[in-house]
């Protein structure tokens, strides 16, 4: 087996076409046609499945690519072992869900790019419970993410908590919700919320479900300013956190609403498979970066 036509099999997966994986490795297209064509002879197996758009592995495939994946880490830890200085070069796969973005692609995103030039960085967005699943699959190195208070990344990933925020609810004084409503009646409302992914939508909607109460969802949007906006306007209840909610340019068109039985947490997450290998150093520079970041965020006080 060659480790070239295993690189060659890895980028076609993780760029999903001959074209992206040509232009990523630097090879021709036929060059990496050739390469998983051997690939393939020698394992004896299709890996992948050439009538889908964009290519997609086989269930085998998809066995050898996490394979394939921890392979050429090794060999990339290995070289950073010994390089002269330590140098770490090669890939950094990072996901960053949507409410860490803006705070991760500033300081700690520039202090990666400081400490190790050599990196190349990949940088994805998406929700939590995506990205959790990414890094679990060895398609990221590592992801920032935001998951309700009480739950857990899984077994299979190292989490390292950087920092705990409250969530609040916000309403426009023209919907008329209760002063202190109880569960019971913040289900008569609609809410304004990021589409269907976020986990913590996922989490609400779970509480209310528990208490056999409905969940309406009236309006989904991805922009936090739209949903913002929206809510301003009395469409419906909105959550975000208090920093979030300082930074808007809605803040005053609308209120905080005190539920007393609801109060959730959001806890941020750094996640990777382990061992980190030669990539510990920048995870953990990232997530230091990331927690001095966030210290610095304004919060809101009324």
């Amino acid at each position: 087996m060659n480790i070239h036509d295993l690189e060659a099999f890895v980028a076609v997966v993780e760029t999903g076409s001959i074209v992206a994986a040509s232009a990523r490795i630097n090879l021709t297209q036929p060059g990496i046609t050739r390469r998983i064509q051997n690939l393939e002879d020698s394992l004896g197996v299709a890996l992948l499945d050439r009538q889908s758009k964009p290519l997609k592995p086989t269930a085998a495939g998809r066995e050898a690519y996490e394979h394939g994946r921890r392979v050429l880490r090794s060999l990339d830890d290995l070289k950073a072992g010994v390089s002269p200085g330590g140098t770490i070069g090669g890939e950094f796969r990072l996901g960053i869900m949507p409410y860490l973005s803006e705070a991760a692609l500033s300081a700690p995103l520039d202090e990666l790019r400081n400490q190790f030039p050599q990196l190349t960085l990949r940088i994805v967005t998406g929700w939590s419970p995506q990205l959790v699943e990414q890094v679990a699959r060895s398609e990221l190195d590592a992801a920032t993410v935001c998951l309700a208070e009480g739950l857990q990344p899984p077994d299979n990933v190292i989490g390292d908590v950087l920092g705990v925020h409250s969530v609040i609810l916000v309403a426009a004084p023209s919907l008329s919700v209760p002063k202190a409503p109880k569960l019971e009646d913040l289900s008569r409302f609609p809410w304004i919320m990021n589409q269907s992914g976020c986990g913590f939508r996922a989490f609400i909607q779970h509480r209310f479900e528990a208490e056999r109460l409905p969940f309406d969802v009236g309006v989904e949007a991805m922009s936090a300013d739209l949903r913002m906006s929206l809510v301003a306007r009395g469409l419906g209840i909105g959550v975000l956190t208090p920093a979030a909610l300082a930074d808007s340019r809605w803040r005053d068109a609308v209120e905080i609403i005190d539920a007393p039985d609801f109060s959730p947490k959001v806890v941020n997450w750094l996640v990777h498979r382990p061992p980190a290998g030669r990539l510990a150093r920048p995870i953990a520079t990232f997530g230091e970066a990331l927690v001095e970041t966030l210290k610095t965020r304004r919060p809101f006080s009324t």
